[in-house]
């Protein structure tokens, strides 16, 4: 048994993760790496709950976010999109709120600012566009307040993420639904269902679709065979659980994508572990049969040091976030140390420096709500997916343990060339 697998049979037992699933792999197939530890669900009082497994149907939430941007670039290969071009001419509603500045109380109304400059694809696929999560920005939230609506509770798309921006497009770096907008241009120019065309363009392409290795946005209508293999979410409560702080709960009730009756690009997607992790291998190996050389290119290229970005000096804006905003490193910053240089790619989260026994200058990586992470290190030619169901978002001593898979993963991939 490995250290890392040691640290998770712990947290298990221990009553701090109900279970996990690993799997990681080498560009040639030659190396390869699974193992499922613990249970999918808390629900079952009496304590036979189903255990983790491949198969098990997880919650991508935010790991939806590559394969839209996949799908995004596909459109750019084919010419149904630009990257630079204004995206009001596809999705009007974005921006029309235009910049929220502050609010005035006593009228109840937020103070905001016209837009100065355009929204493209570039910005909502970089998260430069200023879109932000109402549920995160106390302005959003009170603007939201104010017209007595509940943050992120809406069926569609264009209801969850129609909000003030909160700075100009291409000026600054915020987290938020950028990918639900882009996820809607996708749909909006190929005239499908976000589920249809990644259906169509990624999943099937890949091999994805058989049991075992499904891939949805929608998991739980009757007859899909799928609900008997959902992994229920759980709650690692804090200092707030008193006796039972450090330990995790059953969540009933809560759901990921807020009520959503269309796809969410940013958060919406379902699959098995097995199924994603053929999207990240497909990432590592840049997989011809969803882009071209070139635009892979495209999509592990840094962005915010480049172009009009790096002339408004988002990239140092972005790694100043990182180091000063606890909360914003913790969900945004994977667990890489705060030391570390970074930048963001089409694909996600990107390293500028190598860190020893670990990621390679150049890794791209990103994780989803319930405490999932994957990564690609194209240079040592390795990646890697860690997924459980587990809230608060990216919780720190989840996310520990991710970190002690990962540099496992790299201590195997190189034992396995030496043999």
């Amino acid at each position: 048994m490995t250290s890392f697998e040691q640290s998770y049979d712990e947290a298990v037992a221990s009553g701090r993760l109900p279970g996990v699933a690993l799997m990681a792999t080498d560009k040639t197939g030659s190396f390869t790496y699974s193992k499922t530890i613990g249970v999918r669900s808390l629900r079952d009082k009496s304590g036979s709950n189903p255990p983790m497994e491949l198969s098990t149907i997880v919650a991508l939430a935010s790991c939806t976010k590559i394969m839209t941007a996949i799908a995004a670039i596909q459109c750019v290969e084919r010419g149904l999109l630009s990257l630079d071009a204004d995206v009001t001419g596809i999705i009007p509603e974005a921006g029309r709120y235009g910049i929220i500045t502050g609010f005035n109380e006593e009228k109840n109304e937020p103070i905001t600012e016209p837009l100065k400059s355009h929204m493209t694809l570039r910005h909502l696929l970089t998260h430069t566009s200023g879109q932000a999560y109402d549920l995160a920005v106390p302005l959003l939230t009170r603007w939201r307040s104010s017209r007595s609506e509940v943050p992120w509770d809406f069926p569609t798309v264009v209801e969850k993420t129609s909000l003030p921006l909160t700075f100009q497009p291409g000026s600054a770096w915020s987290y938020g639904g950028s990918l639900e907008w882009a996820g809607l241009m996708v749909e909006r120019v190929t005239h499908q269902t976000l589920e249809d065309y990644m259906r169509e363009n990624i999943w099937t392409p890949l091999g994805l679709g058989e049991k075992g290795k499904e891939m949805t946005f929608w998991p739980r209508p009757k007859g899909r065979g799928l609900e008997g293999r959902i992994a229920d979410l759980s709650v690692l409560l804090g200092s707030e659980g008193g006796e039972r702080a450090g330990k995790v709960l059953d969540l009933p009730g809560f759901e990921v994508t807020g009520g959503a009756k269309e796809c969410l690009g940013g958060a919406g997607a379902y699959g098995s572990v097995e199924a994603f992790f053929e999207v990240v291998k497909a990432v590592l190996n840049e997989d011809e049969r969803l882009l071209g050389r070139e635009m892979w290119g495209e999509m592990f290229a840094p962005q915010l040091g480049e172009g009009e970005l790096g002339k408004q000096g988002v990239k140092g804006m972005f790694n100043a976030l990182l180091r000063t905003d606890q909360k914003a490193n913790e969900y945004c910053g994977c667990n890489m140390p705060t030391e570390v240089e970074k930048e963001w790619s089409f694909a996600g989260l990107r390293v500028e420096q190598d860190i020893e026994g670990w990621m390679r200058k150049g890794s791209v990586l990103w994780g989803g709500f319930p405490c999932i992470v994957w990564f690609v290190d194209r240079e040592a030619g390795l990646c890697g997916l860690a997924a459980c169901q587990v809230v608060p978002p990216m919780a720190p001593p989840v996310m520990e343990l991710h970190e002690g898979f990962q540099r496992g993963a790299y201590e195997m991939l190189e034992a396995s060339r030496q043999d």
